[in-house]
């Protein structure tokens, strides 16, 4: 199902007759409860949404903050139809909810981003796939499903690589460094020889990603290229600031994100991730058809957040180019921040970074910190590149977090 017509904010109106603003308002459904559905369940109703959130975890992050949770599993018929009936349109706030599941939504509801593109984005096989279709380069890669296409790629000039499970692998999860043929045969023994992508492992310089929004009649806007650092699979740091990267590197980063998003229809915000090599070329790593942690520094760097922007798609607004108004660093914060260096559980000083001019402090209301668990992050704003890097490593040294 389709519309056409924008689902305005804040009230219904009777053709010819005065705007009620008493009338429940609109509601904008997400499946998924996690940190990500709790950004957009925020952003919803500050712009006057009502929301509803299908987790089947009681203390989700997003169903506490929700008018609506309804606590099923993403399979369950009955919590699909629920979800269906109380929203006008639904969105999803991770890439694993079942691509099956949003297609029967889309029979009674408008859903972004689409079944399809959230199926390619599960299946690292097919994402690598739509890339070369795009004509974006990504790393030399052979698919494994079967013992002779193991064979086959020893001989292909792959190895050292990384053996990634095709489904369901994320955060460095599902991911095995692989140097000869004998450890490539045993990491995918160890992974149950489910499929997977052989990538070969490439000289790297550093690590960008660029977020996009596309709606529905193909409008599309983006941020700025985000420079990143990854600690052990993890996306760890995220600068955004004059001369974080160099302007032609971001320049074409953006034109291939755009292109990755056009080649799918995609609607809503959608994050592409890049691996920039030595020889300064650059090659697309991977998608993530949903708002990323490498966003997170447009909640208070820039006049609209990927949030804001994930509303407007979803609801059929207009798409207008976000402007970054201050420089900015984003810490992740792991549950790891919650232990001191013998692993005795503590309190984060957080009256001491916020002491530190230009911090803001984004927590995910979840209920137990674990280690490598993504408990909020920690967003640094300033005038200059210097301003904001001088902040976030005191902030980074008061909180145990390695210095970048």
């Amino acid at each position: 199902m389709t519309h056409s017509a924008p689902l305005l904010p804040g009230g219904s109106a009777a053709p010819g007759k005065s705007v009620s603003l008493t009338t429940e308002p609109l509601t904008l459904g997400v499946m998924g409860g996690g940190q990500l559905g709790r950004m957009f369940v925020h952003a919803a109703q500050t712009m006057g949404y009502f929301t509803a959130v299908l987790d089947p975890d009681a203390q989700s992050p997003a169903g506490r903050v929700s008018h609506r949770h309804i606590q099923t599993d993403y399979t369950d018929p009955i919590g699909l139809k629920e979800l269906a009936a109380c929203s006008a349109a639904i969105t999803t706030e991770f890439e694993n909810v079942p691509a099956w599941a949003l297609r029967e939504l889309a029979k009674l509801r408008p859903v972004s981003p689409g079944a399809d593109a959230v199926a390619i984005a599960q299946d690292r096989a097919a994402e690598k796939a739509h890339f070369v279709k795009c004509g974006v380069p990504c790393a030399p890669y052979a698919v494994i499903e079967t013992a002779d296409q193991l064979a086959a790629a020893i001989n292909q000039n792959l190895l050292p690589g990384i053996l990634k499970t095709s489904r369901m692998g994320y955060d460095g999860k599902g991911q095995v460094r692989v140097k000869d043929a004998a450890a490539l045969r045993a990491a995918w023994q160890d992974l149950k020889e489910v499929p997977c992508v052989l990538e070969k492992m490439l000289p790297l310089s550093l690590e960008c990603s660029v977020i996009v929004a596309r709606g529905r009649d193909g409008q599309m806007v983006n941020f700025p290229a985000q420079r990143n650092l990854h600690r052990e699979g993890i996306l760890a740091v995220t600068e955004v600031y004059e001369g974080h990267l160099p302007e032609t590197l971001q320049q074409q980063a953006v034109v291939a994100a755009h292109a990755i998003a056009e080649g799918l229809n995609y609607v809503g915000v959608l994050c592409l991730e890049f691996f920039v090599l030595q020889d300064g070329s650059m090659v697309v790593n991977e998608m993530a058809p949903r708002p990323h942690n490498s966003g997170h520094y447009t909640l208070d760097a820039c006049d609209q957040s990927q949030f804001d922007l994930q509303v407007r798609a979803l609801a059929g607004l207009p798409l207008t180019q976000p402007r970054q108004h201050s420089q900015a660093i984003m810490l992740n914060l792991l549950g790891d921040v919650w232990f001191d260096t013998k692993g005795v559980a503590r309190l984060p000083d957080w009256t001491a970074v916020l002491a530190l001019q230009g911090t803001h402090l984004h927590l995910y209301g979840k209920s137990e910190a674990r280690k490598a668990r993504k408990m909020g992050h920690l967003n640094v704003t300033g005038t200059s590149a210097a301003e904001v890097r001088q902040v976030a490593l005191k902030a980074a040294g008061i909180l145990g977090i390695e210095a970048f």
